[in-house]
């Protein structure tokens, strides 16, 4: 799984990479300073089971911290955009490329107002931040609807093969489904005839279902970036100050306060100077107002409420919740909230998916089949043929 974070220059959005994966990415205040993308790791943060077991958890591919479950996701910081990148302007249709590699995006919004729509710094409040959530969107459809035309004269010529198949073909490389596609032909009624307009309805159907966005609205310490966020509130963005969320992660790192990624608050345990006190407790004040800083809420939200994913636990001993070395809960997995048992089998490895026979739900003994939909949190036994 892959997240991507995106939107104009100076909005913010390598601060959050940053703040989220602890990646040294350059920031600075130039416009495209990020030209290749950064690469790092992210987590989102559940509970873990260990403490309502009353087992000592030892984690192999996620981190447990005070019972809470830290789970790795990908995640990808793309250059600025600019509005008309589809058309080659800024750095162009190389980052759009980019962006379609991810599950979902991340649109980290200036809600300061104080960058332009190329990304130049301006007076704050000036810049309407709704502006900024339509601009990214129409890029990311105009570059989609670009790549279709492409294909759009031997979809006109009826070659006999179907209108799925080729538009399908055409946009393979954005991890599209072919039953997503024909089912957004169908709705929208695409057929050879059909104008441009109707092609772009299309199109922005299938963005908005195979690359859904969640706003991170940063920057919301700034004086009056509240009054802009109630502007887009109802688009379900959510206020963050990406600054206090990478400040908390480094004074953890050097032992100086101690905080968890999404804890509503912090606690200082090493010495500050009169500078470092004063930046701690402006932090306090904001995550005090909103609950936290908003990045580890933005990147939960992005994989448990854009993807509807959901955190299962395989083990081998049904009874001691470990595997065959005695680790208990040693892993957690990332599974689309329709996942069946057998999914599960599959998703550990695929000779297991192969061979299933049948799984066990840990927590009540009771033996299930593969067909059988897992929850949120569900701790599963596989059994296998040889």
């Amino acid at each position: 799984m892959q997240l991507a974070i995106c939107g104009k220059s100076n909005c913010g959005k390598t601060t959050f990479f940053s703040a989220a994966t602890l990646v040294d990415a350059e920031i600075s205040n130039r416009i495209f300073t990020t030209i290749k993308p950064n690469m790092g790791v992210s987590y989102v943060r559940v509970k873990c089971p260990c403490k309502e077991l009353g087992v000592q958890c030892n984690p192999q591919n996620s981190t447990c911290i005070s019972g809470q479950r830290f789970v790795p996701v990908k995640m990808i910081d793309i250059a600025g955009l600019v509005p008309g990148a589809h058309e080659g302007r800024g750095l162009g249709n190389a980052f759009l490329t980019d962006i379609m590699t991810a599950n979902a995006l991340i649109h980290v919004v200036d809600i300061s107002g104080s960058t332009d729509k190329d990304g130049n710094p301006v007076a704050l409040g000036t810049n309407n931040p709704e502006q900024d959530i339509e601009f990214l969107e129409k890029e990311i459809d105009y570059w989609m609807l670009g790549i279709i035309k492409k294909a759009w004269p031997q979809v006109q010529k009826k070659t006999g093969e179907r209108i799925e198949d080729m538009l399908y073909r055409q946009l393979s490389g954005l991890m599209v489904s072919l039953n997503t596609v024909k089912y957004l032909i169908e709705k929208n009624g695409i057929s050879p005839k059909s104008s441009e307009e109707e092609l772009l309805s299309f199109i922005t159907e299938l963005r908005a279902e195979n690359k859904p966005i969640i706003i991170a609205a940063n920057k919301i310490d700034v004086a009056g970036a509240d009054k802009l966020y109630e502007k887009i509130r109802g688009s379900g963005a959510i206020p963050c100050c990406a600054e206090a969320e990478l400040a908390l992660r480094r004074a953890t790192e050097k032992g100086l306060v101690r905080y968890l990624p999404g804890d509503e608050d912090f606690e200082i345990i090493g010495r500050l100077d009169e500078k470092q006190l004063k930046g701690m407790e402006f932090v306090h004040s904001i995550m005090k107002k909103y609950n936290g800083t908003g990045v580890q809420k933005v990147i939960n939200s992005a994989v448990f409420d854009l993807l509807g994913m959901i955190v299962v636990y395989p083990v081998e001993n049904e009874s001691r919740y470990s595997d065959k070395k005695g680790n208990a809960l040693p892993d957690a997995l990332l599974l689309p909230g329709s996942s069946n048992a057998k999914d599960l089998a599959y998703a550990i490895h695929e000779d297991i998916g192969n061979k299933f026979i049948s799984a066990t739900d840990c927590r009540t003994g009771q033996r299930i089949g593969a067909e059988h939909e897992l929850k949120n949190g569900d701790i599963v036994s596989i059994k296998a043929g040889r």
